[in-house]
This record gives C-alpha cells, structure tokens and sequence, in this order.
C-alpha cells in the first residue's frame, strides 16, 4: 500500500536506476561538474577582474572540454591568461558549487572530434543542432577548449 506522498515506482524510475547502476558517477575533481548541466569558468582580464561565463562541458576523468566561438571575449582572455577558476552552475550562470582552479588549452583541430561527439551527446538539442545552426549561419568559427586541474 502506497502511503499519503509516496509513489509507486514506475518503468521509467526503474530504467533510470538499471541505468545509473550500469554507469557509475565519474571519480576525480571534475565530479561536480559532469554531473550538472551549465559550468560557470571565470577568465581574468588585463587588470586582473574576473569575468565569469556560462558554458556547456563535459567531463572526461580528469579533463573537462567546453566550446565557444573564436570571437569571444573569453576567447581573448583566455589567449593572454589560461588561468580559470570552474563551478557546477545553475542554467543561467550562478554558481552552486566550490571552485576548482585549472589551466585552459585551446584544443588541435585533430583532437575537436571526440569533443564535438562527446557535447553533442551530452546536449543532444542545444550543442548538436542549435549551437552549431548559430555558428555556421554567422560565420561564427567554433574553438574548443580543454581545462585540466592546476
């Protein structure tokens, strides 16, 4: 009997438990951040303010990989500094999570496949299609970035 608040467990509920016990959570420093959906990296400018922006990454042991396009600011910064702090965020950009200090590494053309599959995956609709619709349509030139643990 099903007690006031309670619910029956459905077939949606078990797939996702058969699914969580067949696909352990990642272990390592990036665990906060492949477990949540936006990720807050905070570049520095010149004068040393900190400028924090939301992206999309995934998570792979020990590295996380975000995409941006060539002409944006954090682009920039992060060509004069590739120092960021990085925090699990909510959807529009609000940090819930610690900080991690890490190093960003503009990533090789040779090595943007596997992170391209990898976002597309993760965000099926939003990094598969929307994404990369806005960037060919202005000519935007899409730039990985790989963030390891300083």
């Amino acid at each position: 009997m099903i007690g006031r608040g309670e619910r029956e467990n459905t077939s949606k509920d078990r797939q996702r438990l058969a699914v969580l016990r067949l696909c352990p959570p990642p272990v390592g420093a990036f665990d906060d951040l492949a477990n949540g959906r936006a990720v807050v990296v905070t570049t520095y400018k010149r004068d040393g303010t900190a400028v924090p922006t939301r992206v999309s990454a995934v998570v792979d042991n020990d590295h996380a990989y975000f995409r941006t396009w060539s002409a944006t600011g954090t682009v920039k910064r992060l060509r004069r500094d590739p120092r960021v702090l990085i925090a699990p965020s909510t959807s529009r950009g609000k940090p819930v999570g610690s900080e991690i200090a890490a190093t960003a590494r503009l990533s090789a053309p040779d090595e943007e496949q596997p992170v391209r599959e990898a976002l597309s995956a993760k965000y099926p609709i939003p990094q598969a299609r929307l994404v990369l619709l806005v960037h060919r349509l202005r000519h935007y030139d899409p730039v990985h970035y790989e963030l390891r643990i300083r």
